[in-house]
């Protein structure tokens, strides 16, 4: 009779190729330490810079993935611009997000990454499973906006103040200029205007009532 050999019990040899599958350890770094790492900036500072620049991840990671859920689901006659507005405003804060977390790893923390994770840890308030009519899903993301500002803009000085110019530059370069341009987009689309004809020679516009 043919002898079957189980392959699974056949320890692989070595450089022969077959992945090893299954693995399992502790982990190597937790949450909300700090390895050594020597760019001259003190334990207390670091440590401090990468609580703050995860908060702003958290919530900055939630500003992206609400854009593309209110990007899918635009409606009505401005769906076609705002659509692609949303997208490309989406693709903005994704390379925030890969900033921003790529500086807490050069700070020697662990960036918040898992989204069950970052639910814990963000302050935007969560959206309803559905869809909401369109002013509203542009107002929750100007709401998500200003949140992101106001802590970024918080976190940028008192991380200045403790000698992190670099942490402080890519608050202020990246999340708030950004985040202030994107503001401003998207409030002018919530501007009650006329579309094809201003107030008659002698009428009050909306304004002047």
């Amino acid at each position: 009779m043919e002898t079957v050999i189980d392959a699974s019990d056949t320890p692989p040899a070595p450089g022969g190729g077959q992945p090893l599958l299954h693995q399992k350890g502790a982990e190597t770094q937790a949450f909300g330490t700090l390895k050594q790492l020597p760019i001259g900036l003190g334990h207390n500072t670091r440590m401090y810079a990468c609580q703050r620049l995860n908060r702003v991840l958290a919530d900055t990671q939630i500003l992206y993935s609400l854009y593309k859920k209110h990007h899918w689901l635009m409606r009505g006659a401005t769906f076609y611009s705002l659509h692609l507005m949303l997208d490309k405003h989406a693709e903005a804060q994704l390379a925030i997000v890969d900033a921003l977390a790529e500086r807490v790893q050069s700070l020697g923390g662990v960036a918040v990454g898992d989204p069950r994770h970052v639910a814990e840890l963000t302050a935007i308030p969560r959206p309803p499973d559905g869809v909401e009519q369109v002013p509203v899903m542009l107002s929750r993301l100007l709401d998500a906006h200003e949140r992101i500002l106001i802590d970024a803009r918080e976190a940028a000085a008192r991380i200045s103040a403790e000698g992190d110019e670099g942490s402080t530059d890519l608050l202020v370069s990246d999340v708030i200029r950004t985040g202030e341009a994107q503001v401003w987009f998207l409030a002018e689309h919530l501007v009650d205007t006329p579309l094809v004809r201003g107030p008659r020679s002698g009428e009050r516009g909306t304004a002047g009532r």
